[in-house]
């Protein structure tokens, strides 16, 4: 029988060394069905980060796999030089829950990292300009020009590689980069948008872009009226709104389709992947039509939109609005919150619990006073985890913020034993 240890000591071997790996002892997955997984050992875990939030339903979902091995057994293959139905049934599905109003029109790419660089790409062609701003504590993806994006050292392996960039201050209200307290600050991180403008740009940007929580930042998650105050400064001075939905899309916020949806804000861009395609590559952007028609130079993704995606995508997004995620997002995330603020109450190496629907969040820290960040208790608490049998994730700039958002299939007990576990884990590290 191989064993975790074998697959990963080929690993270490094989690949590169910026692949890294969860666990002081990291595990090799085997199969999965629904929320839990099963190692090469036949070890059986529950699993409340699905992949990074990318299987968005549920490991080995049967609609899902049916329709994609119907496709694989007719074409897998042909290239975006040839129409593909299956790309249009998923585009097609994709617009209708949009938070794009009126005409709009798709493009699609094999991941997040592509769906961004693609939306930047547009925006500066469709404003001939040039500059974007992005966000602190956000993550784009690992191209150049994503990386660029990106405001965190860990995941910059060069200095910035394409001019016009800035980033304004994250919605950060657990750690207000002015030391300021909600809602009598009067959202000033957004508010500083207008000076920020005015100093670090031209005058003129092409875009606003950002997560409506930020993923690998570590959940934060912005007042409701930030985006209101933010984006109507940046269209004040001509730009774009690009609205990142890779971690929040797909009904995962609870109560609506997109994270955006709650903030009461149309963007002009959004970029899908992970959950889109229930684990299959996939990554999409949508635009306004009369920004999508401003691309008019040669373009091409091989496995853009591919068949094998493409079914991957549109029988997902059909068998979420059969379950109806944003509603069961929303309930089951109310759940799960209880149970998070309970456990504040009685552990107090949680600083913070945060979040929307089936994304939530545990911010560790040393002391509550000072908030010093404890990463070594968030990695504690994940091995803890572990060894009950319990997958979480980790994030956040300072590497310590638990991060929860299991599929979302997952049903009540299985909920309910994941808490009763990090409840467990949290009083051993304590």
């Amino acid at each position: 029988m191989t064993t975790n240890q074998e697959v990963a000591a080929k690993q270490k071997e094989l690949l590169f060394p910026c692949v890294a790996t969860y666990y002081e002892e990291p595990i090799a997955f085997e199969r999965g069905e629904g929320a839990r997984l099963w190692d090469v050992e036949g070890n059986e875990y529950l699993d409340l980060f699905g992949g990074i939030l990318t299987v968005s339903l549920g490991h080995a979902e049967p609609r899902v796999t049916d329709a994609v091995v119907a496709q694989a057994r007719k074409l897998v293959h042909t290239s975006a030089l040839y129409p593909i139905p299956a790309q249009v049934a998923a585009a097609e599905r994709l617009i209708q829950i949009s938070p794009i109003k009126g005409k709009q029109k798709a493009f699609f790419t094999s991941s997040g990292t592509e769906a961004d660089e693609t939306a930047l790409v547009l925006a500066k062609v469709f404003t001939k300009t040039t500059e974007i701003i992005a966000l602190r504590h956000s993550y784009s993806g690992r191209t150049l020009v994503a990386m660029t994006n990106t405001a965190h050292a860990k995941y910059r392996a060069l200095p910035a590689q394409v001019p016009g960039t800035v980033h304004a201050h994250a919605p950060y209200c657990y750690r207000c980069p002015y030391g300021l307290a909600y809602p009598s600050c009067e959202v000033r991180c957004a508010q500083d948008l207008e000076e920020l403008i005015a100093t670090c740009t031209t005058g003129h940007p092409a875009a606003f872009f950002a997560e409506p929580i930020l993923g690998v930042g570590g959940f934060i998650t912005p007042p409701r009226e930030y985006f209101q105050i933010a984006v109507g400064i940046v269209r004040k001075h001509g730009g774009l709104f690009i609205c990142d939905e890779v971690q929040t899309g797909f009904g995962r916020t609870g109560e609506h389709w997109n994270g955006i949806e709650h903030h009461g804000v149309e963007p002009d861009l959004v970029t899908y992947a992970k959950g889109i395609a229930n684990g299959y590559a996939m990554g999409a952007t949508l635009a306004r039509a009369d920004i999508a028609d401003a691309f008019t130079a040669g373009s091409i993704a091989t496995f853009g939109g591919n068949p094998i995606s493409a079914t991957a995508a549109a029988a997902t997004m059909s068998v979420m609005a059969d379950e109806r995620i944003p509603e069961r997002a929303a309930r089951l995330g109310a759940r799960l919150r209880g149970r998070l603020e309970q456990m504040k109450e009685r552990h107090a190496v949680i600083g913070d619990v945060r979040g929307k629907g089936l994304m939530q969040a545990l911010e560790l820290v040393e002391d509550r006073t000072t908030k010093q960040p404890a990463p070594g208790a968030t990695n504690r608490f994940a091995e803890a985890c572990k060894r009950r049998k319990l997958l979480v994730g980790k994030g956040g700039l300072y590497g310590n913020t638990v991060r929860i958002a299991p599929p979302m299939l997952i049903g009540e007990d299985e909920l309910d034993a994941a808490c009763d576990i990090m409840d467990a884990a949290l009083a051993e590290i304590a």
